[in-house]
């Protein structure tokens, strides 16, 4: 067991990760799996597939568990366009812990374990072709130390810790850059709706609505470049 996280069950059956130092879960405990199917590919993939004329890039800040990339894999089996996938994160987690999560059922179907473990043991700051479809770059490090290509990315997953747990990761600098990183008509999409996110969005350009949230959750927050 990683000595600053415990493995804990979600309502859905899927696993999440407690961090205890933060007081604060990786994912909803209402259930992992529908609360990212809901909020990253519903709300956020989804339509950037729907209006893609070429592959459709997605930048995820914060990579965690790796739960998002692979429902994003999943999708790509089947979607309209290629998906390159660039996730950012600060502390990579160790396969061996990883691979301890409770995954829903619609998970554990070949090839879906296999390429859970490809996604956490593929090499870091290098695009490795995880299929035909799915494109995989994971970065390490700061976001803010990072730079972006400009107006490269349709679909932004903002996927870090709640502000009062991680309050450097919200703030405008960080959306501004976000921002520049977005293609034009690009969204992005997140679990939060609290005011001050919003208000920090608008203030850096994003055009920003709130929308029904995931089971457990009144709304989430969309907004667009």
């Amino acid at each position: 067991m990683h000595p600053n996280v415990q493995l804990r069950p979600t309502a859905d059956g899927s696993g999440t990760l407690y961090v205890p130092a933060l007081d604060e879960h990786y994912h909803s405990t209402h259930g992992a799996v529908q609360e990212a199917r809901h909020v990253y590919l519903g709300a956020g993939l989804e339509p950037a597939l729907g209006a893609a004329t070429g592959p459709v890039r997605v930048l995820e800040v914060g990579f965690g568990t790796g739960l998002n990339a692979l429902l994003t894999l999943e999708r790509s089996r089947t979607a309209p366009a290629p998906i390159r996938y660039d996730t950012v994160e600060k502390h990579p987690l160790p396969w061996e812990l990883v691979r301890g999560l409770a995954t829903a059922p619609e998970l554990q179907q070949p090839p879906l374990p296999a390429f859970r473990q490809q996604l956490h043991e593929s090499v870091w700051e290098q695009p490795v072709a995880l299929t035909a479809a799915f494109t995989l770059r994971k970065l390490a490090g700061e976001l803010q130390n990072l730079a972006l290509e400009p107006e490269a990315y349709q679909v932004i997953y903002f996927d870090a810790f709640a502000p009062d747990k991680q309050p450097n990761m919200w703030t405008e600098d960080v959306f501004g850059q976000l921002y520049a990183a977005a293609a034009p008509g690009g969204c992005l999409v997140s679990y939060c709706a609290k005011g001050s996110f919003k208000r920090s969005l608008r203030a850096t350009g994003w055009q920003v609505e709130g929308i029904p949230g995931p089971p457990g959750k009144r709304e989430m927050t969309r907004a667009w470049r």
